[in-house]
């Protein structure tokens, strides 16, 4: 038997040195990405994958485009999402949401440093649009206890030379989310710093193609992955024993079986529990013939977010005539509101106009209409009239943009809610919903 040892290494020997999406195919491979199982799945469908490079390189022109639009000098961030987004790199992303020790600097040329957690540079070194790998970010009182402002100062000293060497020597900064001790030195090094986060948000809120095609295909590892627990919920909650986390465990086995990074709540909640919404699961016991309601808010392949939602009746009666309704009304809900999207419909038209809920479940609708969506929630969002701010909001959509459209229907004090969400791509003439996952045919007054 001759096996070659380049074989050997590949994470699936039938393929060549890359897969479609332009992921090297080794076994020891630096950047996560998705697994055999979701190519396979991708394969059996169809689908068109992204081309990872210049994915990348969408992104990285993106945020330099914005970044002269403003007459910055540089770009600098700490946010993991938006860190993400600029180098497509990940390191212990929960962890550093709470504890920031990596940054990314891009300056107006288009240079880009990134400083890492200093046992690993590497993880950045795929991707060559990452001009250097530093480290020296982490400045927040548990790793640097009282030397936090000399931290602060080497830190910012850096980003100064590079902008000078970089960015003009202009000292116009704009800063997503840096720590205190940060702030205030580079405000000694001489630095005017900006909020960052409308720069970051309106960057990522229009969707290149490849980014497109990473939703689709993460949309279609996600509905899988729901699928999945569909069955488990079905199958056994009737036995009895099953709790609402149980349930929710098999999504998050099911997106990390396919590739995915995480889930960012916990929002599934059974029976009473749905009411009012926001409850997240727990060791509640499943009974038979109730109600499930859940919101994936799931981390995807690629690191897209695939948020949507929906509720089942599960069990051998029938639900309550007053449940039918409700989820009928919100599937109109959600329907009608979305059929109002199209490029060049403002944000206020769409707060003002479209579907609108009963009096009875007005008290316990959702926090908006739509919101957008991308590595993650994301600008803008949608209020319904007597929520919205003035003036907040003065966009109109663009092709690219891609939005979640909610519906929330519950009466307050009730004993039940309704949640169903899809997530939809703003095309040139209109609208495409990326979600393909079925209603409840039971709830909806169809069984």
């Amino acid at each position: 038997m001759n096996t070659n040892y380049s074989d050997i290494r590949k994470i699936d020997p039938t393929k060549g040195t890359y897969f479609k999406d332009g992921n090297l195919n080794d076994n020891d491979r630096i950047e996560i990405g998705p697994t055999l199982l979701a190519y396979k799945e991708w394969e059996d469908k169809e689908l068109t994958l992204p081309n990872l490079e210049r994915m990348r390189e969408y992104r990285w022109r993106r945020l330099t485009d914005h970044i002269a639009e403003r007459n910055l000098g540089g770009l600098l961030m700490f946010d993991p999402l938006n860190i993400r987004y600029a180098t497509d790199s990940t390191n212990m992303q929960l962890w550093n949401t709470h504890n920031p020790f990596r940054a990314v600097l891009i300056c107006s040329d288009g240079h880009m440093v990134i400083w890492d957690y200093k046992n690993s540079p590497f993880l950045s070194r795929f991707n060559p649009l990452v001009k250097e790998q530093r480290s020296g970010a982490d400045l927040f009182y548990f790793d640097r206890g009282d030397k936090l402002e000399d931290a602060a100062d080497i830190f910012s000293s850096q980003v100064k030379q590079l902008i000078q060497e970089h960015g003009g020597s202009n000292m116009r900064l704009a800063a997503d989310k840096p720590m205190i001790h940060g702030l205030r030195a580079l405000e000694a090094h001489g630095f005017t710093v900006i909020p960052g986060e409308e720069c970051t948000e309106k960057a990522r809120s229009i969707k290149g193609p490849d980014e497109i095609l990473a939703m689709r295909a993460a949309c279609h590892a996600c509905e899988l992955s729901v699928e999945e627990m569909e069955k488990y919920a079905r199958n056994s909650i009737p036995s009895g024993g099953v709790s609402e986390d149980e349930v929710w465990a098999v999504l998050h086995a099911e997106n990390i079986k396919r590739g995915g990074e995480w889930i960012e709540t916990r929002l599934l909640a059974s029976g009473q529990r749905t009411n009012p919404w926001f409850q997240e699961c727990g060791p509640r016991i499943i009974q038979n013939n109730e109600i499930i309601s859940f919101d994936t808010d799931l981390i995807g392949a690629y690191g897209m977010c695939c948020d949507i939602s929906r509720s089942w009746w599960i069990g051998d009666r029938k639900p309550p005539p007053g449940m039918i309704y409700a989820m009928q009304h919100a599937r109109d809900h959600i329907s009608e509101n979305m059929a109002m999207l199209k490029p060049g419909i403002t944000i206020n038209e769409l707060i003002e106009n479209g579907h609108k809920l009963d009096e009875k479940f007005q008290t316990q609708k959702y926090g908006c209409k739509m919101h957008g969506v991308g590595l993650c929630d994301e600008w803008p969002l949608v209020g319904y009239p007597d929520k919205a701010v003035k003036g907040a909001f003065e966009y109109d959509l663009k092709p690219g943009m891609t939005l979640c459209v909610e519906a929330l229907v519950g009466e307050g004090g009730g004993d039940f809610s309704i949640k169903l969400e899809d997530q939809v791509l703003i095309t040139e003439t209109g609208f495409e919903n990326l979600t393909n996952y079925p209603f409840d045919d039971i709830l909806s007054g169809n069984g």
